[in-house]
């Protein structure tokens, strides 16, 4: 009709919908983020609220055993703030006083610890990283005035830090009905394939959360011991800012194993070749066993496809998409294996074999 061809119609339409779709959420993109933190945020909440749930009577409703959990959570962040929270504002604000001193250059030469094998170095060594330092100075003057801009922008939106948790109860209390009633848009075959695609998220997102929960709580405990143990300064200040940088994947460790070794360097502590060992023995076990067994429900990416999901998730968001470019990646593959099987199991062809071993097995 009118020398329009129907099946490119639909095609161009199709693309227009999709186009439409991903500028609409670019758009709303920090929305979206607080959304997505409150998910997660639910998803550490609710093994508390399932675990009360067992042991309930009948007559109490389900708001008021989220209600509970979240009051119990409330109480225990505020004594965890009281026995922690006041130590790391001191040795904070400690920290800030004693900056001018630390980054004297006329003495911070003679005070970072060498090895004796190293000592002869020293003043080519100094002499090669002053000449850095001052080459890299008119780089370091936007960055902070970007990183101030950034630090004034997350003051502003503190009334998230009440929004999320807020919006996590409302989750919690009707998250099985919104499943429900989403699965009921679909017909029944297909309502049978979504389910199982939400079953495998659901283990995703809850492992994933978990396991960085844990992750970081062990990166917490066992920096803050361990630099106590050797007479560090700042040890729980230290020991606080890796296990926050813990929740950024990659770069975040890296980035907290630098802020370490630079702060204990400038202020002389003199066993940093120990802590240099720690960090690598640390490491070793975090990476190649707690890490992959925490994170074994599901989340099964190549490590190609972290790396790029990481450079392009820093593109698009920032901060926000380096931490989210794991599960959606994980969430992506669930959602691309459910749907080959459905269509194998309805053509009768037969499944490709997977490129590693794992990618053909079930999400636990």
């Amino acid at each position: 009709m009118l020398g329009i061809d129907t099946r490119s119609a639909k095609a161009a339409w199709t693309v227009f919908l999709l186009v439409a779709v991903l500028y609409l959420l670019y758009t709303v993109r920090v929305t979206l983020l607080v959304v997505v933190l409150s998910i997660f945020f639910a998803y550490l909440v609710y093994p508390l609220v399932r675990i009360v749930e067992r042991y309930k009577p009948r007559l109490i409703p389900r708001a008021a055993i989220v209600a509970i959990v979240f009051l119990f959570l409330i109480a225990l962040a505020v004594v965890s703030g009281a026995m922690f929270g006041s130590r790391i504002g001191d040795e904070a604000a400690r920290l800030s006083q004693d900056l001018p001193k630390l980054l004297d250059v006329a003495k911070v030469s003679e005070r970072i610890p060498l090895p004796r094998f190293l000592e002869p170095k020293r003043q080519k060594m100094v002499a090669f990283v002053m000449e850095q330092v001052q080459a890299g100075a008119s780089q370091a003057v936007p960055f902070a005035q970007r990183l101030g801009v950034g630090v004034l922008h997350i003051a502003s939106n503190l009334i998230y830090l009440i929004l999320i948790p807020v919006l996590s109860f409302m989750l919690i209390k009707e998250g099985p009905a919104m499943r429900q009633n989403f699965l009921m848009l679909f017909e029944r075959q297909q309502s049978k394939l979504w389910g199982r695609i939400a079953g495998d998220l659901d283990l995703l997102l809850a492992g994933f959360v978990r396991a960085l929960l844990l992750l970081s709580l062990a990166t917490f405990i066992s920096y803050s011991a361990a630099l106590s143990l050797m007479g560090a300064p700042y040890a729980l200040l230290l020991g606080g800012t890796a296990a926050l940088l813990e929740f950024i994947p990659f770069v975040g460790p890296l980035a907290a194993i630098g802020v370490l070794l630079v702060v204990l360097g400038f202020a002389g502590f003199e066993h940093l070749l120990w802590v240099f060992f720690f960090i690598l023995a640390y490491r070793g076990l975090q990476d190649y066993v707690l890490a992959p067994y925490l994170m074994s429900e599901g989340v099964e990416v190549a490590p190609l496809l972290i790396i790029i999901g990481l450079l392009a998730g820093d593109q698009i968001a920032g901060i926000a998409g380096i931490f989210l470019s794991v599960p959606v990646i994980a969430a992506i593959r669930i959602v691309f294996m459910r749907v080959r099987e459905a269509y194998t199991a309805k053509t009768g062809a037969p499944v490709p074999s997977p490129v590693d071993s794992g990618a053909n097995s079930e999400p636990r």
